[in-house]
């Protein structure tokens, strides 16, 4: 399996964060904005999954949304996804297949938390999927200015400035 046999057998699509998508399910069911908490502009899907390829060399920018999103492990190598929790503490997953190494299948950020990620050092490609309840929607994605994230995060900044465009 080649990250150009996963391109073009699910129709990837370029993501403005890096890497390639698929959104491969949207739930036909919404939530009024009643129902949302006070963060959400409008109304969203219940929920929606994308595939989500990163080659080496190659990463998902920083960035946040409003809702909370479960990362999903399929294929290839395992992926580093960095999180920089509400209290300002970094965490580093690793998305993968090895758990005698400490890979995880699945992993959530939490809602607002900046993220990103990018494949282990010895991987090749991540083929993974992610799940975001309340549903995604590009209104509610925040993209990171690198020097914003890291003054406000200094002690993360050399990972902030390696993982932002």
């Amino acid at each position: 399996m080649t990250p150009s046999l996963l391109i073009n057998k699910f129709g990837l699509l370029p993501h403005p964060e890096g890497g390639w998508y698929k959104e491969n399910y949207r739930s036909k069911e919404r939530l009024d904005k009643t129902m949302l908490p006070e963060r959400f502009n409008g109304s969203r899907s219940i929920s929606t999954a994308i595939y989500f390829l990163l080659e080496q060399g190659n990463f998902s920018a920083f960035h946040r949304i409003k809702s909370d999103e479960c990362w999903h492990f399929y294929f290839g190598g395992p992926l580093l996804i960095y999180i920089i929790q509400d209290n300002g503490r970094m965490d580093i997953i690793s998305l993968g297949n090895n758990i005698e190494k400490g890979d995880l299948f699945q992993y959530v950020v939490p809602a607002n938390c900046w993220f990103a990620s990018k494949p282990a050092n010895d991987a090749l490609y991540s083929f993974v999927g992610c799940t975001v309840a309340p549903g995604f929607d590009f209104e509610d994605f925040e993209l990171a200015n690198a020097n914003d994230l890291s003054n406000t995060y200094p002690k993360h900044a050399a990972a902030i400035k390696s993982l932002c465009r």
